[in-house]
């Protein structure tokens, strides 16, 4: 049996539960004639009193639908009235059965007595319909929270997208000036290396879903794609060293999350050094959390100043709104001094491997 429909399935589910309860309630009903020493016919009027009940709860689950939209004074009375209609008619058929099988065809003289136990079977009545409005509520109040977080994933995965999306125009554009530059000076051998880069490059970034991660591995080749394209751009003056640890490449990271970190770095150390610009990666797992470091040995001596100013970029900004919208305050990104000089942005998220 897949319970898994009956709990989504609502008509399912209410008929689950009727049976469920009315054969609860014949259950204790017969726990109940132990103590009175019934005959064993006592079972046939206990499983026809539950069935009764069940037969006439269920028009009253249509009527309760009928009004559900309706003002809840009227929703009251309503309630009340089949309620107690439902009760005294149960009453009279739990009677007449009663009667029947176990007096043998009693009749009384007054007609009241059909109706005794009318207040009893009320109740009973009264408690099935508040607890069908109850359930009623709670699935509706469960419908909007699913929906609620519904929406609020597909926003948190719609701005995930923004988010990286807004990486490929940035990064593009800069690319195509140098392009269009190489292309100025004859350089078409410079300028055709860079064109089949980028094109691997942003064939990795297409294949790659915004809201999904990668392992450090994949990141590392999608950055040593982009720095083969800056390579040709600056020759011998870019420099690349990478150190990261086998624990650190089984990892998983945002895709595309050290790019805009190693962009930064050529904008405001490569780009502004006459002499040999270093770009050194590094990655490791301490105590349950991966560290990667981008450090640049950039001309200028870190402080305050340069700090703003390097982490006033699209770049490093798309990369807080990343790191915090896939990992809450369960991650560190900050910008320090190098040394000599240069500076060293610093990412530290939870570590996770990819279960196998």
């Amino acid at each position: 049996m897949n319970w898994r429909s009956y709990l989504e399935d609502r008509n399912k589910m209410f008929w689950l539960l009727q049976i469920a309860g009315w054969s609860g309630y014949a259950l204790v009903q017969y726990m109940g004639s132990l103590m009175h020493e019934m005959r064993e016919i006592w079972v046939v009027i206990v499983l026809l009193g539950a069935y009764a009940g069940f037969l006439l709860t269920v028009p009253m689950r249509y009527i309760y639908r009928s009004i559900w939209d309706k003002h809840p004074m009227l929703q009251i009375v309503v309630v009340v009235f089949c309620s107690y209609l439902a009760a005294a008619l149960w009453a009279v058929i739990d009677n007449l059965t009663n009667w029947e099988i176990y007096k043998f065809g009693f009749r009384p003289t007054n007609l009241l007595f059909y109706f005794q136990l009318t207040v009893v079977k009320f109740y009973i009545m009264l408690t099935w319909s508040v607890l069908y409005f109850v359930i009623k509520y709670y699935q509706l109040l469960q419908d909007a929270q699913q929906k609620s977080l519904a929406a609020a994933s597909m926003a948190h995965q719609s701005q995930l997208k923004m988010l990286r999306y807004q990486l490929n125009p940035h990064f593009l554009f800069n690319t195509l000036n140098a392009i269009s530059t190489l292309i100025l000076v004859n350089d078409t051998k410079g300028a055709n290396q860079m064109m089949s880069k980028l094109s691997r490059f942003l064939r990795f970034s297409l294949d790659n879903e915004p809201i999904k991660r990668i392992t450090l591995e994949q990141e590392l080749s999608a950055a040593m794609l982009y720095l083969d394209i800056e390579k040709v751009r600056f020759g011998e003056r870019l420099e690349v060293i990478v150190n990261v640890s086998e624990e650190a490449k089984k990892a998983l990271v945002p895709s595309l999350i050290l790019q805009p970190l190693i962009e930064n770095a050529i904008k405001y150390a490569i780009a502004k050094t006459e002499l040999v610009g270093r770009i050194e990666i590094n990655g490791s797992v301490v105590e349950g959390q991966l560290l990667v470091t981008i450090a640049d040995n950039g001309p200028d001596i870190f402080d305050a100043t340069k700090v703003k100013i390097r982490g006033s970029g699209v770049g490093l900004v798309n990369t807080k709104e990343r790191l915090k919208a896939l990992y809450g305050k369960q991650f560190s990104f900050n910008l320090s001094a190098n040394s000599p000089s240069g500076c060293i942005a610093s990412l530290q998220i939870p570590w996770q491997v990819v279960e196998r």
